[in-house]
């Protein structure tokens, strides 16, 4: 599943405010505050992607040797 995190403003300014908002939260910004022609303005960010250790992976268990 993709999360996206959108910002929806007035002017850019509004719509940049909040996209620093989410990026204090540790999102990364994939759309700029965008005009949308008469609909406000949008900006858009998504969480970074990290892999999980290895131990995490709810596949695997634990190795015993023999």
């Amino acid at each position: 599943m993709a999360l996206r995190f959108t910002v929806q403003g007035d002017d850019e300014a509004e719509t940049a405010a909040g996209l620093r908002l989410l990026l204090t939260l540790g999102l990364r910004k994939t759309l700029p505050p965008t005009d949308m022609i008469g609909n406000g303005w949008m900006a858009r960010a998504v969480p970074r992607m990290t892999k999980a250790p290895a131990e995490d992976d709810p596949g695997r268990g634990p190795v015993a040797s023999g």
